[in-house]
């Protein structure tokens, strides 16, 4: 049994953020009812390629362990099917732009008057409230706008975006505990809330020590390449072969990777401030001494001494990892129409009420039939009835 057994989650969204948190909340034992657009489905489904049997890769990597119904819910009689699905539901999860639903009369204050047992979810680029709630989110966007890009690429030239779409991430993220806490609050209360999540607050939580260094000297902090702007040596170096990362992360570790290193560098670079302050001196004799080895025989030396560093590697070379097989994190699912498929797992080890992947990532309308008859009440005639209309 997963922690959030027994909880029914609503999910109307669609992309990343979205997807994301409920693929989260899935994960770990709730039931998830993807809603989706007839014909077209969740805007990832044609994102691509590569895609596999007709599916998109993309929209494959984050809707594991749901259930997606197809329904018109602008029409009435499809209203009246979602009105139904709400009633039931513990978690309702929306991502359209503010405005889009209080048209409908499906906002979160009208929800969650009728049904105030709910956990009523919204993710928005800037969130509900604000001078800028009615723009759009997206995840380029948001980094630039978030200050990321700022702090990411070279010191010189263009910034960069991440290789992920980190802010689309970490809004699922946020989305996600934002939920779990408020259902924790309704066991105490008997009584739901809602859940308001922007990207542009969530990327700009994700700047720690870098909005600390703002803060304490009010000059932005820019560009710095794999340098760390408070900690040194903490970055990539190339050795004979390829490039691999060192992380002193303080003194102590400064003293073994010397002595590992072979260098004696006198008390000129002892402590982490000396070394932060001149780097520009430090940089270039460790950078010709990091260039006499091998990288596995550095990093196998620095590893016994206990200096945390590691290979930059590809996906491959991670998911070969034994580690990564050991804490399984790729799961085997088998797909409706494509068969065996590999999915990432899940990074949430939980003792006693484990996350688990338990079903492939659905085809368009998979489940519509199934909930609508089981969890409904419909019959089938009811069912073909809709799908006549293409309500469903």
């Amino acid at each position: 049994m997963g922690a959030l057994d027994g909880i029914f989650v609503l999910d109307l969204t669609r992309v990343l953020s979205g997807p994301y948190c409920t693929m989260l909340l899935a994960d770990l034992g709730a039931r998830v009812v993807k809603v989706e657009q007839p014909g077209k489905g969740d805007d990832t489904r044609a994102w691509g390629p590569p895609f596999q049997g007709g599916e998109s890769s993309y929209f494959m990597s984050i809707n594991r362990n749901k259930e997606s119904v197809t329904l018109d819910f602008k029409a009435p009689e499809g209203r009246a099917v979602l009105d139904q699905l709400i009633a039931r539901a513990d978690v309702l999860v929306e991502n359209f732009r503010p405005g889009t639903l209080e048209k409908l009369g499906l906002d979160g204050p009208a929800v969650t008057a009728r049904h105030p047992r709910l956990v009523y979810c919204s993710i928005s680029g800037y969130g509900q409230t604000g001078p800028r709630r009615r723009e759009p989110g997206y995840d380029a966007v948001m980094q630039a706008e978030g200050g990321l890009m700022s702090i990411t690429g070279p010191s010189s030239g263009a910034s960069y975006r991440l290789g992920v779409a980190i802010a689309d991430v970490a809004t699922g993220m946020f989305a996600a505990q934002g939920i779990t806490a408020a259902l924790y609050a309704r066991e105490r209360t008997g009584t739901g809330q809602i859940v308001d999540i922007g990207m542009l607050d969530s990327v700009a939580a994700l700047l720690t020590y870098q909005a600390g260094i703002f803060f304490a000297t009010d000059v932005a902090p820019g560009r710095l390449g794999n340098r760390h702007p408070t900690i040194a040596p903490y970055e990539t170096f190339e050795a004979a072969d390829g490039e691999f990362v060192i992380a002193v992360g303080n003194d102590d570790l400064w003293r073994r990777f010397c002595a590992v290193a072979d260098l004696d560098l006198g008390d000129r670079f002892a402590t982490n401030r000396q070394r932060v302050g001149s780097y520009a001196d430090l940089r270039p004799i460790l950078a010709e001494r990091l260039r006499t080895r091998s990288r596995a025989q550095w990093i196998g030396e620095l590893t016994a001494a206990g200096v945390p560093c590691g290979s930059v590697r590809d996906l491959a070379e991670l998911f070969a990892d034994p580690q990564i097989a050991a804490r399984h994190m790729v799961a085997d699912v088998t797909h409706a129409t494509i068969g065996p498929l590999r999915v990432l797992g899940t990074p949430l080890k939980l003792s006693a009420t484990p996350a688990s992947i338990r079903s492939a990532p659905p085809t368009l309308g998979q489940h519509t039939a199934h909930v609508l008859i089981d969890d409904l009440q419909f019959t089938q005639a009811d069912v073909d009835a809709l799908r006549a209309k293409r309500i469903v």
